[in-house]
């Protein structure tokens, strides 16, 4: 399959008429697969009515099949067509929150999306991105669209066309290419089917935010475990995700003993690769160092997150050390990521 690449400025294009939202938009409904930008990381987005489409969404991918897929839409009125019911907390962060990076689970309306996108599950998550070229290309198709991330199923989440290709060229239609993404982490996941709020996967909306706009928000216990849950609600809870080919640690201690680490490996002839931030790279010797964002700014360190564990694979390092990052903000997101990405893999001094 060839996989076209269109080029978009958000902020010169007539996006609503833009011949190459157009194209991609004809895609949609004839129910191919397209990668396309919103503010968090790059979607690989289908008709979410459609089984053909969602079945496309996993293949391409490699994903599988018990993992639910979000929905994305550009007016909030689109809800009635696939959801029972709108909790009164759910409005309130609607209100606050779309469109942004968050993700609401509600109770879905039955036969109104493939059965596929939501894995069989009675609920639905839906988000409404804050992306021009994402709302322009929602519009213009008319469809609610299953949009997991737009590359190859257990790996670094991608924030740039690029990456895209990278993974999914010839498996896919096209790529919406309106460049580098923001956030850089995907969205918070909040299940509001219950009394009290629950986070299934941290991202750029904080628990902080959460709770400042409808009081108490729990964490789903899942997070913490790479396994997670035996039927998922949201992506991310139980399969292992955002890794990079090298086996990666996160190291909890010292950066003297993470350099001790660094030592060791080196003597057994291994190539070594750190992850850390701008503050602290001139504290390690090994064979790769990349900074990820800036410690005093975790906004920073998420928005660079999946491109630097990107370029570890490029360097061919034989194993990865890790800094570990607060849990608080968009820390717990980052950190969530990393123990992903690592499969729990944790060394302590």
């Amino acid at each position: 399959m060839n996989t076209n690449v269109w080029k978009v400025d958000k902020y010169v294009d007539k996006l609503e008429s833009n011949p190459h939202i157009v194209d991609a938009a004809h895609f949609l409904r004839d129910n191919e697969v397209i990668a396309l930008p919103t503010e968090t990381v790059y979607g690989l987005g289908g008709n979410a009515e459609s089984d053909e489409a969602v079945t496309k969404i996993f293949e391409a991918k490699g994903r599988p099949v018990d993992n639910p897929l979000i929905i994305h839409i550009a007016d909030i009125a689109q809800l009635e067509q696939f959801t029972a019911e709108i909790p009164a907390k759910a409005e309130v962060l609607m209100d606050q929150f779309w469109p942004g990076p968050l993700t609401i689970i509600f109770k879905k309306k039955q036969g109104a999306l493939s059965e596929k996108a939501t894995a069989g599950l009675d609920t639905v998550g839906v988000r409404m991105p804050d992306h021009p070229v994402a709302l322009a290309l929602f519009r213009q198709c008319g469809l609610p669209i299953a949009a997991p991330s737009a590359n190859s199923s257990g790996k670094p989440s991608p924030t740039t066309a690029q990456h895209v290709m990278d993974d999914l060229n010839g498996k896919i239609a096209g790529v919406l290419d309106a460049g580098p993404t923001g956030v850089g982490v995907e969205s918070t996941v909040v299940d509001c089917t219950e009394e009290i709020p629950v986070i299934l996967r941290p991202g750029g909306i904080t628990k902080e935010q959460l709770e400042a706009a409808v009081g108490q928000v729990r964490i789903d216990p899942a997070l913490t475990n790479t396994e997670g849950t035996a039927r998922p609600k949201a992506p991310g809870m139980k399969y292992r995700h955002y890794a990079p080919n090298a086996p990666l640690y996160l190291v909890s201690g010292t950066r003297v003993f993470l350099q001790q680490l660094v030592e060791e490996k080196k003597q057994e002839g291994l190539r070594v690769g750190v992850l850390t931030t701008e503050e602290h790279t001139g504290e390690f010797d090994a064979d790769v160092v990349f900074a990820c964002g800036r410690r005093a700014e975790l906004e920073t360190v998420a928005a660079m997150l999946y491109d630097t564990l990107r370029k570890f694979n490029q360097s061919e390092v034989d194993v990865i050390f890790s800094e570990m990052f607060p849990t608080t903000g968009v820390g717990l997101a980052i950190m969530n990521r990393l123990q992903k990405a690592a499969g729990n893999k944790m060394i302590s001094e």
